[in-house]
């Protein structure tokens, strides 16, 4: 099963399709629109506003409910750990249809919880194709999410990370940035250095 990437605009995180699955919520609705048919379900892979932005208008334009981890679910009704003021706005103002904990299976995918950038980020690992969606915990080239926003924790996006580095990834589909779709496990592991290492 493909991934499909829908590339964020400026500060504006990536979205992408699995299958009927529609992975964050920061792009545009026009983007989304040719997608809408297919779309039955939407996950955020945590509550930053820059990948929330559009929750409302794409769940009702697609008909869809909305899934979170419930320690981020906060952040789609309150200003601070949306951090949708740094945006010069308010967070979407919805509620979600599902709570997704660590291990629960979504479609295909599978959820991992991996709280540093906030404390209910969450990964999505589509074993069959070996390819993981990692939000704001992990980027290519040994990039990593920020910690110190409020909920954010070093030590945890550390372990978060080495948990990572454990999975078979070939694809890597970051929030931010184009996705690498060979050899993703590699950049896991220069991530996990860096941040071992004191950089960041």
């Amino acid at each position: 099963m493909p991934v499909t990437w829908i590339p964020g605009r400026g500060y504006f995180g990536n979205a992408y399709l699995v299958g009927s699955i529609l992975i964050d919520a920061g792009v545009l609705p026009s983007a989304v629109e040719p997608y809408r048919n297919d779309i039955d379900m939407i996950v955020l892979t945590h509550c930053h506003f820059d990948h929330t932005a559009y929750t409302r208008e794409i769940a009702h334009l697609c008909s869809a409910p909305v899934a979170i981890h419930p320690l981020d679910a906060p952040g789609l009704t309150q200003d601070g750990p949306s951090l949708s003021l740094h945006f010069g706005s308010r967070p979407p103002g919805t509620s979600p249809d599902r709570l997704l904990l660590d291990g629960d299976r979504i479609g295909p995918l599978t959820v991992f919880h991996t709280p540093g950038h906030t404390p209910g980020s969450i990964c999505l690992y589509l074993e069959e194709e070996r390819a993981l969606v990692s939000g704001d915990t992990v980027f290519t080239d040994g990039g990593f999410g920020r910690y110190d926003f409020p909920g954010g924790d070093r030590a945890a996006l550390t372990r978060s990370i080495g948990r990572l580095a454990s999975l078979d990834v070939e694809g890597l589909y970051p929030g931010h940035g184009g996705p690498v779709y060979h050899g993703g496990r590699r950049h896991i592991e220069a991530a996990l250095q860096l941040l071992r290492a004191g950089y960041g």
